[in-house]
């Protein structure tokens, strides 16, 4: 999809770091952008930046989470500029701490955002996006941990597992169907974003301080001494815009983690115990 300028985006988790910064360099070229958020005020002034750089745009305040919000979405996006050709499934949250001591709560929260929230956006999105027929495309956020295996985040890394395996299927159906639509899986190593900070936007508040444990409590300030020094948002926004345009399924990091996924395909070829190499970031 070669053309972008005069086309619409809609990019979930908008308001903040990677969304963000999609939706300004997708508006840069061209696009109008439709902005969907669950954090109200963070996308009040993102949609006014956008606005004062000329972008047209709308913001609509979404829970992800929720089927009934996402294709409300759907809807506006519709009724705002008409056809959607670029879809970016991207809003996420993170929650940790050793795979047994994890609450229901963490698990439901943290799969509702990252994985039915693309599932959602694939239900209301496709089949608008097959009906116009045009050239159009659908990114969704995953992870680098959606290709290998990091303790102490099991439910983190159990969704972009899954919204790898989900994008992988999706890319095989539109592609045996000739399709138009094009997929991209978005796999972003340590990024300078509020992932850490994710609870401020938790239904009911951040979870009981009470439940905390030593493992919650190491992968927290691991999460946040990472994306601290993580690449800036832009870089992935980039690295989607190149997918995009050369209908490029798999959008991956250069460094140790993709070093580590190698190692984990090794461990898979050779049936062999799985073996940890923390990535340095």
């Amino acid at each position: 999809m070669e053309v972008l300028a005069g086309k619409t985006a809609v990019v979930t988790g908008a308001a903040s770091g990677i969304g963000l910064a999609l939706a300004r360099r997708l508006g840069a070229e061209g696009m109008r952008v439709v902005l969907a958020d669950v954090e109200a005020e963070a996308l009040a002034r993102a949609a006014a930046e956008l606005a004062a750089a000329g972008v047209a745009s709308i913001a609509v305040r979404t829970d992800v989470s929720r089927g009934d919000d996402v294709e409300a979405l759907a809807q506006r996006a519709d009724d705002a500029f008409g056809a959607v050709h670029v879809v970016c499934n991207n809003a996420g949250v993170f929650a940790g701490g050793n795979s047994w001591e994890v609450s229901v709560a963490d698990w439901e929260w943290v799969l509702g955002v990252n994985l039915w929230g693309v599932i959602h956006g694939l239900r209301s999105f496709v089949p608008r996006l097959l009906a116009h027929g045009e050239e159009a495309h659908i990114v969704n956020t995953a992870s680098m941990a959606g290709l290998m295996s990091n303790p102490f985040a099991a439910p983190y890394t159990v969704s972009k597992h899954a919204v790898v395996a989900l994008s992988e299927v999706l890319h095989h159906e539109l592609t045996l169907t000739r399709s138009k639509v094009g997929v991209s899986v978005l796999c972003p190593e340590a990024v300078a974003t509020r992932i850490g900070e994710a609870e401020r936007n938790r239904p009911g508040g951040a979870s009981d301080e009470a439940a905390e444990t030593p493992a919650r409590a190491m992968v927290r300030s691991a999460m946040l001494n990472a994306v601290g020094r993580g690449l800036a948002p832009e870089v992935m926004a980039d690295r989607v815009v190149r997918a995009v345009r050369e209908r490029r399924f798999y959008v991956l990091s250069e460094d140790d983690w993709r070093r580590a996924v190698e190692l984990r395909s090794e461990d898979l070829r050779l049936a062999r115990n799985p073996t940890f190499m923390p990535p340095a970031s």
